[in-house]
């Protein structure tokens, strides 16, 4: 990880120390704990390169969100070809990036070899993902 991405963590858990101690009213309780930095020079031992390759191999569900509208369920039995929709997007937005439901990135429609795609325009850091969780 890189050190901005260490930085970034500290400041948020940072953050959260001192809006806790802001709602019990004192901070006299707080202890700063002392830990290791995380380094990335220990080689990967041929056991966790083992644990990594297992859950490489798990599938998930990757989605490209568009827009999203919320209607009633006689509107709904009323659709028929031809019929629109109107969304909660303006045109030109970014779609989300969904994966397993999770936002993690927008982006843009793109097509190569007359297929859609998408390119990634912003990742969600994993502190806004952490964030999104609670």
């Amino acid at each position: 990880m890189s050190e901005d991405g260490m930085d970034d963590w500290a400041a948020a858990m940072a953050e959260q120390a001192e809006s806790e101690a802001e709602q019990d009213g004192s901070n006299d309780d707080v202890q700063v704990a002392e830990l290791d930095e995380l380094t990335d020079d220990a080689p990967i031992t041929q056991e966790e390169k083992k644990k990594l390759d297992t859950i490489l191999d798990i599938p998930v569900t990757i989605s490209m969100e568009v827009g999203r509208s919320q209607i009633s369920i006689r509107n709904l039995l009323q659709l028929n070809q031809g019929s629109v929709v109107e969304l909660d997007r303006v045109a030109g937005e970014p779609l989300d990036v969904l994966v397993n439901g999770t936002l993690i990135a927008h982006g843009e429609v793109v097509v190569v070899n007359d297929k859609f795609g998408i390119r990634l325009t912003d990742v969600i850091s994993q502190i806004e993902r952490i964030k999104k969780l609670r």
